[in-house]
This record gives structure tokens, C-alpha cells and sequence, in this order.
């Protein structure tokens, strides 16, 4: 079975909110983009929090916008072996250093884990003066209506 590896960790010196997914799925990696699925809501989420069309953007304009909002991407999974896109099928799992990007983040008030993976994993950073929130995932497999996902959503507007 192939391993699937993250994407680089997408911050700026000013990031203020740190969204940690799993791992990208499947139509992630193949197109090489953070929530490239396009049931995935987290551009759709993220846009409405920021107030801003990211859902009309290119990949790259949405990425510029993000960070110059304070917001950064990453994952808590580095590689992993996977069948498919679910985080439940994540096998010989390698975690990335949080810490690390924390601490290089001089600026950060909250880490956001995008679903229960994601929180579980992140765990480890129970110890960081930042805030940390548990998003529910904005994934098309977790069916929670729009309305409810984006009203937790709303939290992360508090940080920035």
C-alpha cells in the first residue's frame, strides 16, 4: 500500500489561527491543493467566517487571501498509509511536529482542527497558551448541516 504524505505547512509571520486538518484526501493530493474535493465545504466554511468569496477565487488567490486573513493550513498526519480518503482507514500513521510550527509562530492565538481526527491528534498541544477548537469536519462524509458546521465555524473569527 502507498503512503500519502501531507502538503507543506501553508503560514505567514503574522498567522493568528492555525487550521489542522488529517490528512488530504485523495482529490487533495492529486491536484496538489489543500480541500480540492469539491464537496469538501472548507473553502465555502472558511469564506463565510472571513467574509470574503473564496469559493469564486483560484487556488492561489484563495491561499493569498487566507494568509493575509492571519489564517494558516497544515495537518497533524506527515504519511500515512491509506486506502481511499477516510480517516478512519489511516494506517502506519507518522504525526508532524506541532510544536515546532507553534513555536515558530510568534504570533498565534488558536490552533482549529478541521473534524475529530484531526482534535484527537492535536491533543498533544493541550500545553500551548493558544486557544484550541474543535471544528466539526468539513468533510462531504460528515453530514452536519451547513448551517450548524459554519456557526463553530464563526469561532475562529474571534482570534483574528
Amino acid at each position: 500500500m502507498a503512503r500519502d504524505t501531507c502538503f507543506p505547512p501553508l503560514t505567514a509571520s503574522h498567522t493568528r489561527v492555525l487550521l489542522l486538518g488529517s490528512l488530504p484526501g485523495q482529490a487533495s493530493l492529486a491536484a496538489n491543493r489543500y480541500y480540492a474535493h469539491p464537496r469538501n465545504q472548507f473553502w465555502r466554511l472558511l469564506g463565510d467566517v472571513l467574509n470574503i468569496p473564496l469559493t469564486t477565487m483560484t487556488y492561489d488567490e484563495r491561499v493569498e487571501h487566507l494568509l493575509a486573513a492571519g489564517v494558516g493550513l497544515w495537518d497533524v498526519v506527515g504519511e500515512a498509509e491509506r486506502k481511499g480518503s477516510l480517516d478512519a482507514d489511516l494506517r502506519r500513521v507518522r504525526y508532524n511536529d506541532l510544536h515546532q510550527l507553534v513555536a515558530d509562530l510568534p504570533h498565534l492565538r488558536a490552533v482549529g482542527f478541521n473534524g475529530q481526527t484531526a482534535a484527537r491528534a492535536g491533543a498533544v498541544l493541550a500545553e500551548q497558551t493558544v486557544a484550541l477548537l474543535s471544528l466539526p469536519s468539513s468533510s462531504p462524509a460528515y453530514t452536519l448541516p451547513y448551517d450548524n458546521k459554519l456557526a463553530q465555524w464563526r469561532e475562529i473569527a474571534r482570534y483574528l
